[in-house]
């Protein structure tokens, strides 16, 4: 996924609710904030990005159907992080006491908190490094367990708490939820 950076004087940052209108009144873009500041824009993806991407989404919208532990949010949902950034994973899961604590007005804009669980997917642009680097602040806001997925290289990188990249997993296996996601498996043939 291509990406262009729009940077502002440290002055002239857009206030969270300022960020929110723009990101409405422009719609047909897709936008991140980066802790410092910088607007990131994100061009749309490519059709294979999108079927694994929509795979991966059903299949956590399923387990969550059953077990009702949570809200499941696909990439269009933009969350403001603890450090000021505005990052929207590809698939994330948020556990029903965080979203419940929210007040109607914070889940109607950019939620105030890190996901649970969440899931980049690198299309065929994306830079491994880059990409590596959110996940580990998806990590320093919070979240509890990530998966970093490129399909190029049929890799699938697990994140924790404390401990960071932990393991590099090959697409011939399945990805289990642990504690986070009791009883969710990911086939990774899905995304063949």
């Amino acid at each position: 996924m291509e990406k262009y950076a729009i940077k502002f004087p440290r002055n002239k940052q857009f206030t969270d609710d300022e960020f929110f209108t723009f990101c409405q009144e422009n719609s047909n873009l897709k936008f991140e904030r980066t802790a410092q500041g910088e607007i990131i824009i994100m061009s749309p993806t490519g059709g294979l990005t999108g079927f694994r991407n929509s795979e991966i989404v059903a299949e956590l919208r399923n387990w969550n159907k059953k077990y009702r532990l949570g809200k499941v949010f696909d990439s269009s949902t933009g969350f403001r992080l603890p450090n000021g950034a505005m990052r929207s994973p590809d698939a994330s899961w948020v556990e029903n006491s965080r979203w419940q604590a929210l007040s109607q007005e914070e889940q109607k804009k950019f939620p105030p908190l890190c996901p649970d669980f969440v899931v980049e997917l690198m299309s065929a642009s994306d830079e491994l490094a880059e990409t590596q680097t959110k996940m580990e602040e998806w990590l320093a806001n919070g979240c509890r367990l990530g998966w970093l997925i490129n399909p190029e290289e049929e890799q699938v990188f697990i994140y924790r708490p404390r401990k960071g990249m932990q393991e590099v997993r090959g697409f011939d296996q399945q990805l289990q939820g642990g504690e986070v996601l009791s009883g969710f498996v990911l086939d990774m043939d899905l995304l063949k």
